[in-house]
């Protein structure tokens, strides 16, 4: 089980757009990864339309942030492109990312395995604090995500 101070696990996987995800290319600046379960459903969409309308403050923060989920690159698209959300989102249809960070549960009866939760990952590529999750510093509130890591990062920035 992951903890606040592991480091965080590398993976490779490519962007909703086709571009070439890999995190150690992040060493060196914070992050923001969280998990969530679907597009279009109405937490997903909640938690992911809050980041959006929080967005300047990571932006202007130097912090990039990035939904990661299963699913396809076309429905990932399609959920950017009707919410505008200005993140890209990770691939990850077999579920192995999910799983190495802890956020994979057995499927439910949707036949989603993704939970939502969110790690906040340093410079050095170690987990600074999680959102959900047994080990997480509180649920992830999906109306309100951005200000939730916003109040972290906020107060230490």
């Amino acid at each position: 089980m992951l903890q606040v101070g592991n480091e965080a696990p590398d993976f490779e996987t490519e962007d909703d757009a086709g571009k070439k995800f890999r995190l150690r290319d992040y060493r060196g600046q914070k992050l923001v990864l969280y998990f969530y379960p679907k597009d279009f459903t109405p937490g997903c969409t909640a938690e992911a339309c809050s980041i959006r309308d929080g967005y300047q403050f990571f932006e202007g923060s130097g912090i990039p942030i990035f939904g990661i989920s299963g699913g396809s690159a076309e429905s990932h698209q399609n959920f950017r492109e009707k919410y505008a959300l200005p993140f890209n989102i990770l691939m990850d249809e077999d579920l192995k990312i999910a799983k190495s960070y802890d956020a994979y549960s057995k499927l439910d009866i949707l036949g989603i395995g993704v939970k939502r939760i969110t790690y906040l990952i340093d410079e050095d590529g170690k987990i600074e604090a999680i959102f959900g999750g047994s080990e997480g510093l509180d649920k992830v509130k999906s109306r309100k995500h951005a200000e939730q890591i916003i109040n972290y990062w906020g107060l230490k920035l």
